[in-house]
């Protein structure tokens, strides 16, 4: 698809509005900071106004209601202080306005999908954890927190596996020889 560039784009206004998005696009983005701002208007015009700054490379956005409120209800919280870390997805509306129908950036209902977490190299060797015996990375990870408090390749938690064994024996014998 070819991509498209609105005129509002031109003016490269400081906050993101609908002009930022192709027809039909989301933006998922997660929330750096939340607070009070004196910003200067189209015409202007300085006011203060809450302005939501995202982690990713985007615009910052000028907190509306309707967005808070949605915003809101995805942190789990009223306190902007808590709301630092929430993804969302941003998406265009048309919306009454004015005495128009405008398009306006809105905070969209649905959840945004949570990012994949990176996977640590293992702790003893640095390696790259890798799937093996028909374990999945993400089950290698989990095994190896669980029973070391690390993140283990499989060939590292075998290592360690053997060791912890052979001090259980070389106990067991000790306290035999008592």
């Amino acid at each position: 698809m070819t991509q498209l560039t609105h005129w509002k784009k031109l003016e490269n206004p400081d906050y993101i509005g609908a002009y930022a998005f192709q027809p039909g696009e989301k933006k998922v983005v997660t929330i750096a900071s939340v607070s009070r701002e004196m910003i200067t208007g189209t015409e202007g015009k300085k006011s203060e106004e809450t302005v939501v700054r995202f982690r990713e490379n985007e615009k910052p956005m000028i907190l509306n209601v309707t967005n808070a409120k949605q915003i809101s209800k995805h942190a789990g919280s009223p306190f902007i202080e808590q709301w630092q870390g929430v993804r969302i997805i941003l998406g265009v509306e048309k919306v009454k306005a004015f005495g128009d129908v405008v398009e306006a950036v809105r905070v969209q209902k649905e959840k945004a999908p949570q990012p994949e977490q990176a996977i640590p190299p293992c702790a003893d060797c640095g390696g790259e954890i890798k799937p093996e015996g028909g374990a999945s990375v993400k089950s290698i990870v989990a095994a190896g927190l669980k029973r070391y408090g690390v993140a283990l390749c499989m060939e590292c938690a075998l290592k360690r596996a053997e060791k912890m064994k052979e001090e259980k024996d070389r106990e067991n014998n000790e306290n035999q020889d008592q």
